[in-house]
């Protein structure tokens, strides 16, 4: 049996090609689905989520390699002639329902990949090249409109194998023809004319079905609106500095990969002179929409219950003096989150330029003295440090 394709048979090659696709997206899909399913409440249930998601982003990576080694192949090799070649209508079917499925062979695990890339979280890909992408940033913005498109090319993709083993089966069992033995056997049909020059229209049909996909999934969602701190929209304060542009960001390890992300909503009311007064040189009051924080991957957890409780506690305040450091400043007072008032010191460091500020600080706090994550007992899977980064411009009033 050769190798290359004839006009009769397919041959070894794209034999391999074909059913090795089959098998990984047979794989992929189930697995991913399962995954999106899966409960995280405990410790080991979110072990167990975290392995079938590596599985499932590890073998769409692996599908998609595949995918472009058959697609290559395809391009440059033989086509068996049809065994029905007088079918016009049905021809045209078979093409576009086989350019979808190349496509979404590509479009499907590229955009779960871009998704993976665009946000940290854990569930990592299971192989020694990293996590990120080239021109891929780190947005939740980018990982929302890849995530959606994921989801929208994966329903086209179930669509089209789905039509692809039904004109597999009518062949086998209503036209009683060698269509699929050529395939699962590379058996010789019988020999036909070449069938005339192949249509274009398939190929355009399949790139706008999944452009109409596109297009969709960069539809707006309907989610709530969150509006970051910026100089255009200043936060109302009565302290004697006002804040132009800042973000509040907060990481934390989880399956041992860090998780980074911020909460796009939070004031800041800040009174501070230089010179201090009976060793305080000002105050500061920080209120925060527990409810805009995003969390890489792991958002809608981190807002559950078991951690922000942002439906119970959405809001998060900060209130302390602010006093001389060794090297630089400190905010000393008190966080007030989830109904937990903890003692928190932040300290930070402070350039002011005539009437402008610039100020950045970090601390870590322990998430158990919040009752967060209380089924989470170990830093195997929710690392007990949650570290917080601020930085932010504020101008004199």
């Amino acid at each position: 049996m050769s190798a290359r394709n004839s006009q009769r048979s397919y041959g070894r090659i794209a034999r391999l090609f074909h059913w090795a696709t089959a098998a990984l997206i047979l794989i992929a899909i189930p697995l991913g689905l399962v995954a999106n399913r899966l409960p995280y409440d405990t410790a080991q249930q979110l072990a167990l989520k975290a392995q079938v998601f590596s599985v499932h982003k590890t073998l769409g990576v692996v599908v998609f390699f595949v995918a472009l080694g058959r697609i290559l192949w395809t391009l440059f090799e033989t086509h068996p002639v049809p065994l029905h070649p007088e079918r016009r209508l049905e021809l045209w079917l078979a093409r576009l329902v086989h350019w979808m499925l190349y496509i979404s062979l590509v479009a499907v695990p590229l955009t779960g990949w871009v998704h993976h890339a665009a946000v940290t979280g854990f569930a990592p890909i299971w192989w020694p090249f990293g996590q990120s992408l080239p021109f891929v940033p780190q947005s939740e913005a980018v990982a929302a409109t890849a995530g959606a498109a994921h989801w929208v090319f994966t329903k086209l993709m179930i669509a089209s194998i789905l039509l692809h083993i039904a004109g597999a089966l009518k062949h086998h069992v209503i036209d009683r023809d060698d269509t699929l033995r050529r395939m699962t056997r590379g058996i010789n049909a019988p020999a036909l004319p070449v069938p005339a020059r192949r249509s274009a229209l398939p190929v355009m049909a399949a790139v706008a079905l999944f452009g109409l996909g596109a297009a969709v999934a960069a539809l707006p969602r309907g989610e709530p609106v969150t509006q970051s701190l910026t100089a255009a929209q200043p936060a109302p304060a009565a302290g004697n500095w006002q804040v132009s542009d800042g973000t509040l960001g907060i990481s934390v390890t989880q399956m041992g990969q860090q998780v980074s992300g911020s909460f796009a909503a939070w004031t800041a009311d800040i009174t501070f002179d230089e010179a201090a007064t009976n060793g305080t040189q000002g105050s500061v009051t920080v209120s925060i929409d527990t409810g805009s924080l995003t969390l890489g991957s792991v958002t809608q957890q981190a807002r559950s219950a078991d951690f922000f409780d942002v439906t119970a506690f959405p809001q998060a305040v900060f209130i302390a003096d602010i006093l001389p450091a060794a090297s630089g400043y400190q905010a000393s007072g008190t966080l007030t989150l989830r109904g937990a008032e903890v003692p928190v010191t932040l300290p930070f460091t402070l350039d002011i330029n005539g009437n402008t500020a610039t100020m950045t600080g970090q601390t870590t706090l322990d998430r158990r003295d919040f009752g967060m994550g209380a089924t989470y007992t170990d830093e195997a899977s929710v690392g007990f440090g949650v570290t917080v980064d601020v930085a932010l411009t504020a101008t004199r009033q």
